[in-house]
Order: structure tokens, then sequence, then C-alpha cells
């Protein structure tokens, strides 16, 4: 993929690539023949078991306030990419990530945006032997059918608060079809990474991460809940962009802070790191 046009880190500013594209609102392409990714990486550990290269998709409906890759929001500042040539792409690295018992992981952004090119992804994916998963917030997880999911091997889900309003303060939007999404994921058995981001002052209330430790601890198919720490890598891209950051004031949490949140969640019986 070095070569591709897409061939970015995810911690570089991608502005206005693709000033044609639909509005990200309102997109729904059935035939998936075309995608709009922001960037990719190759060689990641923490985004799912093994090796894995990491497709992050351009779109997003969710506004959370510690984003660090605002410019995922929209299709436009994502490279307009044919199926075709992103299953090229990753056929060229499908022999070393299946010997490294790694595969692909698709991220954004949110993927489920782009429903139907992510699903044929994961599909060919899956018909080259490559372990398959899709990090998601699970806000419009209702989009993802039975046969989607099928391709799916894991679920990297981010449950980013219990509380509503905090949720929504978060995010700009409703927590109900996340938790809905995860509930469904728990029936049909598919296993699943939990991720909550840790902010201070934010998200870091011990009701709200008591109301996800007991949610998620019943649930057997979940496999890990990861704490993610809150960092401010992303801030320059919010002010190259022009938008307002609400957050600069707010430090990485404590060593101490830390602790005790993993301790809620072994407390409750979840696997958490």
């Amino acid at each position: 993929m070095a070569d591709e046009p897409w061939a970015h880190s995810r911690y570089d500013l991608q502005q206005a690539r693709s000033p044609d594209a639909p509005e990200t609102a309102t997109f729904n392409d059935p035939r998936g023949d075309f995608g709009w990714i922001h960037s990719y990486e190759t060689g990641s550990t923490l985004d799912g078991p093994g090796i894995r290269v990491v497709v992050f998709m351009s779109g997003c409906l969710l506004r959370c306030l510690y984003c660090h890759n605002p410019d995922t929001w929209h299709l436009k500042d994502g490279t307009r990419v044919s199926f075709e040539r992103a299953r090229t792409a990753l056929e060229a690295y499908a022999a070393p990530l299946r010997a490294m018992g790694g595969g692909l992981t698709i991220s954004g952004g949110e993927p489920l945006v782009q429903l139907h090119f992510t699903h044929r992804l994961f599909a060919a994916a899956k018909g080259m032997g490559l372990h398959t998963a899709l990090d998601t917030s699970g806000f419009l997880g209702e989009r993802a059918g039975d046969d989607y999911l099928r391709e799916v091997d894991l679920v990297l889900l981010d449950i980013k608060s219990w509380d509503p309003e905090t949720y929504r303060r978060t995010t700009g939007q409703d927590i109900r079809p996340t938790i809905q999404f995860a509930e469904r994921l728990a029936a049909l058995g598919k296993p699943v990474w939990v991720r909550f981001v840790l902010v201070p002052g934010l998200t870091d209330d011990p009701a709200n991460v008591e109301g996800i430790a007991r949610f998620v601890a019943p649930m057997r198919n979940v496999e890990w809940v990861e704490v993610l720490p809150f960092h401010q890598m992303g801030v320059f891209k919010w002010k190259a962009m022009g938008l307002t950051y609400e957050l600069s004031e707010t430090q990485p949490p404590s060593p101490e802070l830390l602790t005790r949140v993993l301790g809620q969640f072994r407390e409750a019986g979840c696997r958490a790191r």
C-alpha cells in the first residue's frame, strides 16, 4: 500500500482530498464500488490479535470532544478509492499477516458510514484467510446486518460513557444505539473488546465507570475492557481546521485515577487492561 494515494499516517491532517464527495449524514451506496479512506497503518499490534493492517475510513456522525482525528468526520476529506484497488492492495499483505496471526481492522471515522464498501472489504479479507476486526462506536450498529457481522471476527466497541447526559455531552449523540448494539453482539456471541476513553472531569465519575462495568461484566462474549487514557495528540488538527477544542486544559489521567478505574472494571468481573 506504500505507493497508494491513501498512504498516509492516521496522525497526518487530511483535508479536501475529495471535495465532490457526498455528504456523510445522507451517504448510502448499495454497491460499495468506491470508498473514501483517510489513511492506513501496517504493523499495528493494538487493534486486534496479531500484526494487523488498519484502514481508517472517512465519515463519522459523532463529534467526540476528545476526537484526535476530526479530519475523519467528512467523506470529502478522505481519498476516493475503488474497492478493487483496496482489495488488491490488501492482498499484497495477506501472506505475512496470516503468518503473524493477524489480519485486517477497519476503523475510522466510523466504518459503518460506508457500510457496503467495508462489508466487501471484510469479505475479501476473509477470503484471503485473514482475521477481521471492526472498530466502531456502535452508534450505527443497526445498519450492520447478520450478513455483515458474519464477515467480522471481532468487534472493538467504543462505549464512551454510561450516563446518557455525559454521553451526549461527549459525543453529541444518544447512547441507546450503542447499548442496543452491544446487547445484540452479546446475543450473537460475537467476540468483543470494549474500549473506554478515560477523560478526567468528563468520563471519570465513579458512577459512570461503574455503569459500564456492570453492563459489560455479564457478557461472556466480551474478552477485554481496554481503558484508554485521554491524550492531547490531536489538538493540532482542531486548530488547523478552525475548530474549538474544549478540552485544551484537560490533562491525561493520573496513575492513581487509571488504577482506580481499572480496579472498578476488575471488581465488577471484567478482564481489564
